[in-house]
């Protein structure tokens, strides 16, 4: 499914022309001090009291609200084993399900089989209907966060999944699907017809078979290359239709898994890891042309839902949360052309979590260092990408207890602002110039990481948030949950605003 069905399509031209009924918040500020809060937040210790405290605390003006996920990274209270926060209950929640935290409408939903998704978890409690008149009623703007994480037990999903090299079906879905494309659309449509919001947000912290399946990315070490997607029937016709032969792909990751399965056992070819790797892409270009006909799949994503949103309101805001990959690979980086966002966005949420970043970066350098890197050590993987990425040189024994510097995050603010404004000799297309995206990095707040590595201090925040200001960022958005912020934390994010 390349873009809107031209039904769905014709459906939504009809519907632009119609100017918006909802009332519009009074402008608060010109920047945007946005935090991330999920449903539980507001349950535990009311809307009241936790918009005051997001006022007072922190000059919060913008709400993003968990409003769909079946991950409980954004939406769901603590973590087993970390620092408890200083407010709201002092629980983990076990029984975490997720869903969709607002109310679903069915009428939306008629074109995909992924259709009963309200979240069991706050029974009776629809966190938009809650939440926005508080908001609007304190010039609050409110943006639905939802992200691309399900679970495998959802009843219609099995049509909906990725399949794996190995034939098997994923967890995740695939964005060649035309149910997964409806899916999408259906729920930005619900939220923006339902809700007087102010904006959507929506984050897929995924990337293609390349990419996984050599381990790039934090946490790569542990990725199966057999289990790398997709290879389903979508897939195969989407890739037929660029004269990409499917059989070619399959066969070329295969080898590509028995090169990295080889490469973890430290069994070296004859002419080293990086010939070897680069041998095969040349050999099997279909590799590449896999990877990026699934790029291509996710990027399509962010347009419909763009598209989409805009042709029921021009003035609702559509952004992209920027998965952090974005910082450590320079594969992924390659993947995430700042340029093209302006085409389907109104900004971007650039993750820049100095804190956890820390050892998210030595992970990241510990996996490529066994794969395509292998002819280097863990170390001279973090020395070389640190140069790819123009960042200042870090110690690997150090990283993960000390984290990332505010100078890391004046760097990513800095390439991303840069990245979006338009080129002097940018020719003119004749409907008009692109726009550019607002920058709004995302900054760490007691992020989860292991006993032993970095935790967030009020220092780290006041720097990281003056570092993203004053390197051009036209706002930050407090990350990734309020649930497991401390106050101090919180604060610290405040008085940097307030200096």
């Amino acid at each position: 499914m390349s873009e809107l069905s031209r039904r769905e399509f014709a459906k939504l031209i009809g519907a632009a022309g119609i100017a918006s009924s909802f009332p519009q918040p009074p402008q608060t500020s010109r920047q945007t001090i946005g935090i991330q809060v999920g449903a539980v937040s507001f349950v535990d210790e009311g809307v009241e009291p936790v918009l005051d405290r997001f006022q007072r605390d922190a000059n919060i003006n913008a709400l993003f609200v968990a409003s769909f996920t079946y991950g409980r990274g954004i939406a769901g209270r603590q973590v087993p084993g970390q620092p408890l926060p200083d407010h709201g209950k002092q629980e983990y929640d076990p029984e975490f399900h997720g869903g969709n935290f607002a109310r679903t409408h069915e009428q939306y939903y008629a074109h995909t089989s992924l259709k009963k998704i309200q979240a069991p978890d706050h029974p009776g409690f629809d966190v938009l209907a809650s939440v926005l008149p508080v908001a609007r009623s304190r010039g609050m703007k409110v943006f639905c966060w939802y992200e691309d994480v399900f679970r495998r037990d959802l009843e219609g999903i099995d049509r909906l999944q990725e399949v794996t090299l190995s034939g098997k079906k994923a967890g995740t879905l695939c964005f060649h699907n035309p149910e997964v494309q409806a899916f999408w659309q259906a729920l930005t449509e619900d939220y923006v017809r339902s809700y007087a919001i102010d904006g959507v947000m929506w984050g897929s912290e995924r990337q293609g078979p390349f990419g996984n399946a050599i381990g790039a990315m934090h946490g790569g070490a542990r990725s199966n290359p057999l289990e790398v997607t997709c290879f389903c029937d979508f897939c195969k016709r989407e890739a037929k239709s660029r004269g990409i032969e499917a059989q070619r792909s399959v066969e070329g990751y295969m080898k590509l898994a028995s090169l990295v399965q080889e490469s973890r056992a430290a069994r070296r070819p004859a002419d080293g890891y990086f010939v070897s790797y680069w041998r095969l892409l040349l050999k099997y270009p279909e590799i590449l042309g896999w990877e990026k006909l699934w790029t291509d799949g996710q990027q399509r994503t962010y347009a419909n839902i763009y598209q989409l949103a805009k042709s029921i309101r021009r003035d609702v805001g559509v952004g992209w949360h920027i998965w952090h990959n974005n910082s450590f690979s320079p594969f992924y980086r390659a993947e995430q052309d700042y340029a093209e966002f302006r085409k389907y966005s109104d900004f971007l949420k650039v993750v820049m979590y100095n804190n956890c970043g820390g050892p998210r970066f030595a992970s990241y350098a510990n996996s490529m260092s066994r794969t395509i890197l292998g002819d280097f050590s863990a170390d001279e993987v973090l020395g070389l990408t640190c140069k790819v990425q123009d960042y200042q040189g870090a110690n690997l024994a150090e990283l993960g207890r000390k984290g990332l510097s505010a100078d890391y995050v004046a760097r990513e603010t800095r390439r991303a602002v840069i990245g979006v404004a338009p080129h002097p000799d940018e020719s003119v297309p004749a409907s008009g110039t692109l726009g550019t995206p607002k920058i709004w990095p995302g900054i760490d707040i007691d992020i989860p990481t292991a006993q032993d590595e970095k935790k967030t201090e009020p220092q780290d925040v006041r720097e990281a948030v003056r570092a993203a200001l004053g390197a051009g960022a036209e706002g930050v958005i407090l990350s990734r949950k309020y649930s497991e912020m401390r106050l101090a934390n919180l604060r610290a994010a405040g008085e940097a605003l307030r200096d």
